[in-house]
């Protein structure tokens, strides 16, 4: 049966990503370590826009897609990830994946996205 989960992840940092090949890698194991099969290829992109300087990166999955934004200007840095899938997935593994950037805050959101928008947990 097809689930609608969407994980949403807001971080400030210490160790944000940097470099563009970095952040493909991260984002390709972290697809295998929650058990995804990656559709395509991962796109990563980093933006020198004073203000708005950092890496987005994105890549189709099986199920749906990943979402990654990084702000490195700020202090701290600030991260933000969505997962969204139509199949199971264990939030604890991404946020052991997340502690590569070296989390001084964390807020996330859990959707149940099936019949409607619902939190939960």
């Amino acid at each position: 049966m097809l689930q609608h989960k969407h994980l949403i992840i807001r971080a400030t940092v210490k160790n944000p990503p940097l470099q563009i090949d970095n952040i493909k890698k991260w984002i390709r194991e972290l697809i295998s370590d929650i058990g995804m099969k990656p559709l395509g290829e991962t796109v990563a992109v980093y933006v020198d826009k004073k203000g708005n300087r950092g890496l987005t990166c994105v890549q189709c999955i099986e199920t749906s897609h990943i979402a990654f934004h990084s702000w490195d200007e700020d202090d701290p840095a600030v991260v933000q990830l969505d997962v969204y899938t139509c199949g199971e997935m264990d939030k604890d593994i991404v946020f052991t994946a997340f502690k590569k950037f070296e989390p001084i805050t964390i807020s996330y959101l859990t959707l149940d996205r099936e019949n409607e928008i619902k939190i939960y947990d």
